[in-house]
């Protein structure tokens, strides 16, 4: 199997399927409030994706959308896979409930912020 492919089952209906798919690039950065996770989906319209969090799990599915020549016919693919899926675990500190997402050019950025209890907070100290 081609390392950069990966197959799931379980699930929705959709996902009871064993359909192969790509496993895109994803980037993720951490700061004080939350973390970031861009991702590079090429090729994937608004309609075509779906990014859902389930328990502690954050999954991302998407179909790329790209139109065929009209009377030509590919003798040659490198990309021979339409779907692409990555899943990812959340830790506890982070809130599920406020996920945001946006999908530009080709690039999904998914941004999950911490819990109000795991923000770093300041105390204030008097003098007695």
């Amino acid at each position: 199997m081609n390392p950069n492919t990966v197959t799931t089952t379980g699930g929705t209906a959709a996902q009871d399927r064993t359909e192969p798919a790509l496993r895109p690039a994803v980037d993720v950065f951490e700061d004080s409030t939350g973390i970031t996770l861009v991702a590079d989906l090429p090729g994937v319209p608004r309609d075509k994706l779906q990014l859902r969090v389930e328990g502690d799990t954050l999954d991302i599915e998407a179909e790329m959308a790209l139109p065929a020549v009209e009377g030509l016919t590919p003798s040659h693919v490198e990309l021979p896979l339409a779907r692409y899926r990555r899943s990812f675990t959340l830790s506890k500190e982070l809130d599920p409930e406020q996920v945001s997402a946006e999908l530009s050019q080709g690039v999904l950025r998914v941004r999950i912020p911490k819990t109000a209890q795991a923000l770093p907070r300041r105390i204030n100290v008097q003098v007695a």
